[in-house]
């Protein structure tokens, strides 16, 4: 099913599935423009923002659907957090019939901006434009199994300079009740709340920008979750069979010393340290999956660490717990590196293939930002920003959720050309 269209046999079903949002809404006089919005988002066009998408939806009455579009995005009070769990309430279902969620995976995205008024836009990292710029980023977390994957949570990332702007805050209607936090700190917090929600668990999986961070990593596992996410090549580790050293007898004298311990001949190292000094046999080739014209695979070692970020302010050394490197042919050096609290008898491959089933979430933001417009609003308000993004969602969700309904095709329909 293209993305960027509503085939006539998936109208009706479209329009129960904006019904059924309804509740989410508030009002039920919001379902109508909430479903003209979604439409105009999946139908095609270069431009998902509200002016032209009200000329796509009612050229004949544009200026009023503008108005009541308007209303709906920047003006109306609903609930991002209740829309998403009407959404995931419909489409989850269809994912599972697929198999289990497997995985919850945070990533953040930019969306180059001009100009200072925009909610949260700041020069910052930008992934869309690989580079620092001015724009807005969002946290999200999306479940996902082999199958596919689906956002759960959203929200803006609002630089600390935004966030102690008491003018630019009110301007923009940034609530009141809302402090600085980091998108690690974020992203925990969508963790927590997709727990509470009953979201059906799989590991964590994210990036180095919230692998290097310990708190991230030690709060996922204090909510009894496991994690395959990245970490920097500079991140300290104890070698496998390495600790730091014992607690030191106490003298009898002062206070009894109460922490491990590291010395100039007994210290961490980092992990690129430790993947230099691995030997060859340590390296073996893994294929993670079925790539566009040939199968996907590079070379990985996998070894038992410690990791060892100011562990000697800590009592008793961390827990034992994978590095997965990758260091493909070719390359002078290794090129990722990841840190994973799956258990210690799970295979290579099988560790290979978590960690890489993060691409997921590249194919949702592809598919949000050049089909169906979440980078497109132009508002400058936090309710705006978080309601377009919501609707979004919500457009993509009836994607995911109609191509679940397709059958799979079988062995002797399955194309055999190259490239499938």
């Amino acid at each position: 099913m293209a993305p960027s269209s509503i085939p006539s046999d998936s109208e009706s079903r479209f329009s129960a599935y904006v019904e059924a949002l309804g509740a989410a809404l508030g009002h039920s006089d919001r379902i109508a423009p909430a479903r003209r919005y979604c439409a105009g988002l999946l139908l095609p066009g270069d431009r998902k923002s509200i002016e032209p998408m009200a000329a796509r939806v009612e050229p004949g009455r544009v200026q009023a659907t503008h108005q009541s579009l308007h209303h709906l995005i920047a003006k109306a009070d609903w609930s991002d957090r209740a829309v998403l769990a009407a959404v995931r309430s419909r489409v989850l279902p269809a994912l599972e019939q697929h198999g289990p969620i497997q995985a919850w995976i945070i990533d953040d995205t930019g969306f180059p901006k001009k100009g200072t008024q925009s909610v949260g836009v700041a020069r910052q990292y930008c992934g869309q434009l690989g580079k620092q710029d001015n724009c807005q980023v969002a946290v999200s977390l999306s479940v996902a199994n082999d199958h596919a994957s689906l956002p759960v949570a959203y929200r803006l990332y609002l630089p600390q300079a935004w966030a102690e702007d008491a003018d630019r805050r009110a301007k923009a209607g940034v609530p009141d009740d809302l402090d600085f936090a980091t998108k690690p700190q974020i992203a925990l917090e969508q963790i927590r709340a997709a727990q509470a929600d009953g979201i059906p668990p799989g590991m964590v999986l994210a990036d180095a920008g919230y692998g290097v961070d310990t708190a991230f990593r030690d709060g996922i596992t204090a909510l009894g979750l496991t994690y395959v996410v990245g970490i920097q090549s500079s991140t300290s580790l104890w070698p496998p069979g390495q600790a730091p050293l014992p607690v030191k007898p106490w003298s009898g004298r002062g206070r009894p010393p109460t922490r491990v311990s590291r010395s100039a001949e007994h210290k961490p190292v980092s992990a690129r340290d430790l993947a230099a000094g691995l030997p060859k046999e340590a390296w073996r080739r893994v294929t993670w999956r079925q790539g566009t014209h040939a199968p996907l695979a590079s070379r990985f070692a996998a070894v038992r660490v410690r990791p060892a970020h100011r562990d000697y302010k800590a009592a008793t050394p961390r827990p034992e717990e994978w590095c997965l490197i990758e260091w493909p042919p070719g390359e002078a050096e290794p090129t990722k590196f990841w840190l994973s609290t799956l258990p210690a008898t799970i295979s290579r491959t099988a560790l290979v293939r978590h960690a890489m089933q993060r691409w997921r979430i590249e194919r949702d933001y592809q598919e949000l930002k050049q089909e169906i417009g979440l980078g497109h609003y132009e508002g400058r308000g936090w309710r705006g920003f978080h309601h377009h993004a919501s609707l979004c969602i919500a457009s993509y969700g009836f994607l995911v959720a109609e191509r679940a309904a397709i059958p799979p095709l079988s062995r002797a329909q399955r194309p055999t050309h190259p490239g499938t």
